[in-house]
């Protein structure tokens, strides 16, 4: 398996008028749906999505979108588990949020061969010092369903558990990784993981691991940074800067064969998609940017 190489898909093409379905289509371009709330996952779906994601946040959003249902489900696991505290009722929560999405996207991750057709689960942020819970958390949603995939950050903490969770068969996803440094850094975790496994014998054919960029966030900042140190800057300039990190780590992957797919995320104008169509990568978008995009 190479850095460029993946089975052909072989799911129903989505609808040729839209510019989203011509992306996946035509080109080794894939879209992952920013969310795993059903209703926004079914819409990326039929529109030929392959992925979806989900953090805390998005949890909190899918949350206030359905409240009713998830009150009386937090009551149901209360009930069930006596001694549980309020955290272990949120990750349950989160668990069960993440499943009903990877259902979904099941038939995509059998057409794929597991190289697509997952849902992406963040480990608990606040574990961002600790390798080991970060890691038995990952093992821990790697066993829910076999086609999660797991988010660990691009830390000084997480960049050894990405080795040792790839090395364990866990099918990663680098978060929180806003530069060039960080991304190479996350996919020789990888690589170094996945050579051990070949080493051992085991399986990577079906592994699929991924490492993100958030494009808008880079951005973000560089904005807040030019207001509060007062700096003049060409407005044309700062919506090609998480472009331009992106681009530059995308030709860096493919000349040293890693075989982790970037992530293009944080989409806030249509240089974050319109940019990466072609290349052989992940675009993570928002159901409300998918629908601004195929009605436009």
């Amino acid at each position: 398996m190479t850095a460029t190489t993946r089975p052909a898909p072989t799911v129903a093409l989505p609808l040729a008028d839209s510019p989203l379905g011509r992306t996946i289509s035509t080109t080794a371009t894939d879209i992952w749906n920013d969310s795993c709330a059903i209703d926004e996952l079914e819409y990326a779906i039929s529109y030929g999505a392959v992925g979806a994601t989900a953090n805390p946040t998005i949890v909190t959003d899918v949350w206030k979108k359905e409240p009713g249902h998830w009150r009386e489900r937090v009551g149901a696991l209360a009930g069930n588990r006596p001694t549980a505290t309020e955290v272990d009722l949120a990750w349950l929560v989160v668990e069960e949020m993440s499943l009903r999405g990877a259902k979904l996207l099941e038939p995509a991750f059998e057409a794929y061969a597991g190289r697509q057709g997952r849902l992406s689960m963040q480990t608990d942020p606040t574990f961002f010092r600790s390798p080991d819970r970060m890691l038995d958390q990952g093992v821990h949603f790697d066993g829910l369903a076999p086609n999660i995939i797991v988010k660990f950050p691009a830390t000084a903490a997480g960049i050894p558990t990405i080795e040792e969770a790839t090395y364990r068969g866990v099918n990663v996803n680098t978060t929180v990784c806003f530069s060039v440094a960080q991304a190479l850094a996350a996919a020789e975790a990888i690589e170094r993981g996945l050579r051990r496994r070949e080493a051992e014998g085991l399986a990577v054919d079906r592994m699929g691991p991924v490492v993100t960029i958030m494009m808008g966030r880079i951005e973000d900042w560089l904005r807040l940074q030019t207001e509060r140190d007062g700096i003049v800057v060409d407005p044309t300039a700062l919506p090609w800067s998480g472009v331009a990190v992106f681009k530059r780590a995308y030709g860096l992957f493919r000349e040293r064969g890693y075989r982790a797919r970037l992530l293009g995320a944080a989409i806030r104008h249509h240089y974050h998609w319109s940019e990466l169509i072609g290349g052989d990568v992940v675009i993570t978008m928002p159901a409300s940017w998918q629908r601004r995009f195929n009605a436009s």
